[in-house]
């Protein structure tokens, strides 16, 4: 048969006709069984892509909650769109996140979007579920959260590479990109006792690459920072293998990877694999979300003088008690209690970890009357709890002095509305320690150091939280007698 350039056209006109008749079908069958089983009302928008460009063009911007402040106006605080591929539920409502992170395992499963499962490996805690999770959950929370474990093992490391990465600090410093130095070596170092070095940096270089990925199409074709952050992946993957090998020949070292190894004693060995894909997500939790608050504290404190300067004040006092030279014990980090109301004031700001994703294991029923039927994809959102009027006052306006100035952790936590780490049994196992990163970070920060901006800077919240231009600042030491 010959093909013409009209015949050509013609199929080619067809097949775009086909299409369309298809995915008009597609969206009437889900209009009509949304209808049938009272799904949160929303919109589905185009065919496909659903509202992500819409979500990610929001979140690209300072200001990204008109996307669901128009959407709750309209449909409620439980509403159904389509994002990342899928149809998903998204929830702006304490109550029913409540729901969502108090029932995992029963009425809803761990989901992500494939760019995310699939750099992580379907071995990290993200992606466990059942008893699994539980004890990997449990042995994670006794090596980085246990209190005495911090005191006794982490807090001076801590302090130590904080120092040492400050010591190189004059004129104009990049924030953002120092902050994630500490970070990634604080974590490398708890992960594995490796302090910095070559290797570290190479394997942070490979690191970025893998971030970049997170939030994309998980197509190689599709996608060049796909396609990067999945080779970049591979070559962290084979990085860290080679350290678990090396460790298995050799002593016991109190760390991550020692406890993941001594698994073996309760009679269950763990592959490589597991090991490799374990301490990825690990690495992302210490690494990328720490260094994010580092950043913006310093960027909300700036903005915000007479917080700035309390906060002086606090560690200034703390530092008099001491000899020149000195480490942070664990009663000056108990200590630092406006600290912990400027470190809840940006958790709730910048939202790190703005939701998490579920899916429902059976049908669910919501507020007013709703159903998420079985097998649905869930967003539990924390930013829109965190920054909406009703839950907090003068909401999208930093205000350490609304925490309170014994410092506890929060108030709130009867009413759900402040959850920057999580809840239920999935709760980030490393809250704690990255408490005692960000106090020790601030204070070493504050007691050395003045600083000005180097040049106008915003947030913005797509792939990740962060600085457009990483927050550039012109450092100068504080003499003696500033102090």
């Amino acid at each position: 048969m010959e093909y013409t350039a009209d015949s050509i056209f013609s199929q080619f006109l067809w097949l775009i006709l086909f299409l369309s008749a298809s995915a008009a079908v597609v969206v009437a069958r889900a209009a009509a069984s949304r209808r049938r089983r009272r799904l949160p009302p929303g919109s589905l928008g185009l065919p496909l892509i659903g509202e992500t460009l819409q979500l990610i063009s929001a979140y690209r911007t300072e200001n990204p909650e008109p996307f669901i402040d128009e959407r709750v106006a309209k449909c409620g605080a439980v509403f159904t769109t389509h994002v990342f591929g899928e149809a998903t539920v998204f929830s702006a409502d304490p109550e029913t996140n409540r729901t969502v992170l108090q029932n995992e395992g029963r009425l809803f499963e761990s989901s992500y979007p494939g760019s995310i499962s699939n750099l992580l490996g379907r071995h990290s805690l993200l992606l466990m579920r059942g008893g699994h999770h539980k004890r990997m959950h449990s042995l994670t929370a006794a090596t980085f959260a246990n209190a005495a474990v911090i005191r006794d093992h982490l807090l001076l490391d801590v302090d130590r590479l904080v120092r040492l990465n400050m010591d190189a600090w004059t004129g104009r410093v990049t924030l953002m990109d120092q902050a994630k130095k500490i970070t990634f070596e604080l974590t490398v170092k708890q992960l594995m006792s490796i302090d910095p070095c070559e290797w570290s940096e190479d394997l942070m270089k490979e690191y970025m690459l893998v971030i970049e990925g997170f939030f994309t199409v998980p197509l190689p074709f599709l996608s060049i920072s796909y396609t990067r952050a999945i080779q970049a992946r591979r070559k962290v993957a084979e990085a860290l293998a080679t350290v678990v090998r090396e460790r298995r020949k050799g002593p016991r070292k109190y760390d991550m990877l020692g406890a993941l190894l001594d698994e073996e004693n309760s009679g269950r060995v763990l592959t490589d694999e597991e090991i490799v894909d374990f301490m990825v997500a690990l690495l992302v939790a210490g690494y990328e979300t720490t260094s994010t608050i580092m950043t913006l504290a310093v960027k909300y404190l700036t903005e915000t003088p007479l917080a700035l300067a309390q906060l002086k004040n606090e560690q200034d006092e703390i530092m008099a008690r001491k000899r020149e030279d000195y480490s942070l014990q664990w009663e000056d980090y108990k200590s630092m209690s406006f600290t912990q109301c400027v470190i809840n004031e940006t958790l709730r700001m910048a939202n790190i970890i703005s939701g998490v994703f579920r899916r429902t294991t059976t049908d669910v029923a919501v507020n007013e009357g709703y159903t998420i039927p079985k097998g649905m994809r869930v967003f539990a959102s924390f930013r829109a709890v965190h920054m909406n009027y009703r839950h907090f006052k003068d909401a999208r306006t930093f205000n350490p002095w609304r925490w309170p100035s014994n410092g506890s952790e929060i108030t709130n936590c009867a009413t759900n509305v402040f959850t920057p780490f999580g809840g239920g049994p999935r709760r980030c196992p490393g809250a704690e320690l990255a408490r005692v990163e960000l106090s020790v970070f601030l204070h070493r920060l504050v007691t050395q150091f003045s600083w000005i901006p180097a040049e106008q800077d915003k947030v913005v919240f797509f792939p990740t939280t962060r600085t457009q231009k990483r927050y550039p600042i012109i450092v100068q030491r504080r003499s003696n007698h500033e102090l």
